[in-house]
């Protein structure tokens, strides 16, 4: 990894890192807050990932996370939300919603997205030994967490791996990309039209499936624009209590999809992880 940005925080080290991945066959960044601990030894490793528009950058600078992430000594890694540069296919269209920016972290399957949208094997596979090899970062003691597209990456991704993660948490996740606009799009065009491939992507699909249960917290906005047509909290809601899989889901009355919303419990969610890892 090539380091390109460092700034002190609470203490600690705000950084960033470009590198060749293999995985997703492009040059990616990624930030990486490293609190006072790190100086003294390895330390746990949060892995945030973030929403439909975004990169590394966004959470870095509008959650207030480090502040949290000092007080608890846990590292918090921020991938970008797909691959980019020179011969990355992206939507037709130019849409938010698909190709880059909107990774889904899913493997893609289908030309000409299955040459560098393995999102998935690049943030399960490739990261962690990565970030592992180059700073003090105990990967054995390691939870996930996202907001939206992020959300559903988290959820999808720990209850994949349950031995891989002590915890998960979400602010406003996809829950169920099967039976939304968002996911239909996503899915349809980067897996194909046999819908019964997307389950594996599904939270709601993988709850109801699971053999191990990971401590999860989920934060939704009730004033959240996007809760009824694409984020389907009550399909969460109704999965974990027909599938016994316990969970925390809290709707917060008056929040909307914004990262000022993320700010505001983005506390919680890091505490809720520390007493895990």
């Amino acid at each position: 990894m090539k380091q390109i940005a460092e700034n002190k925080s609470f203490g600690g080290r705000q950084l960033r890192f470009s590198h060749r991945s293999e995985a997703v066959n492009s040059d990616m960044t990624l930030s990486v807050y490293l609190p006072p601990d790190a100086q003294q030894g390895r330390v746990p490793v949060l892995y945030w990932l973030s929403g439909l528009t975004c990169t590394d950058e966004n959470f870095v600078h509008k959650a207030s996370a480090q502040r949290y992430a000092a007080a608890h000594g846990v590292a918090i890694v921020c991938p970008d939300t797909s691959p980019r540069g020179e011969g990355v296919p992206d939507d037709p269209d130019g849409a938010y919603d698909f190709g880059l920016g909107a990774g889904f972290y899913v493997n893609a399957t289908q030309s000409p997205w299955s040459t560098h949208y393995l999102m998935y094997d690049y943030v399960v596979n490739e990261l962690p030994p990565l970030i592992t090899a180059a700073l003090p970062l105990d990967g054995d003691r390691a939870g996930i967490f996202g907001h939206s597209m992020g959300g559903h990456g988290a959820m999808t991704i720990a209850l994949k791996n349950p031995l891989k993660y002590r915890s998960v948490s979400a602010f406003a996740p996809i829950c169920s990309p099967i039976s939304c606009p968002w996911g239909h799009k996503a899915l349809g065009n980067y897996i194909g039209e046999d819908q019964r491939a997307w389950k594996q992507y599904d939270t709601t699909e993988l709850v109801r499936i699971a053999q191990r249960h990971l401590p999860i917290l989920v934060d939704q906005g009730e004033a959240d624009n996007f809760l009824d047509e694409q984020l389907k909290t009550a399909l969460l809601e109704q999965a974990s209590a027909e599938a016994d899989y316990p969970m925390t889901i809290r709707r917060q009355p008056g929040y909307d999809h914004s990262y000022f919303f993320v700010a505001t419990f983005i506390g919680d969610h890091i505490d809720f992880h520390a007493q895990h890892v």
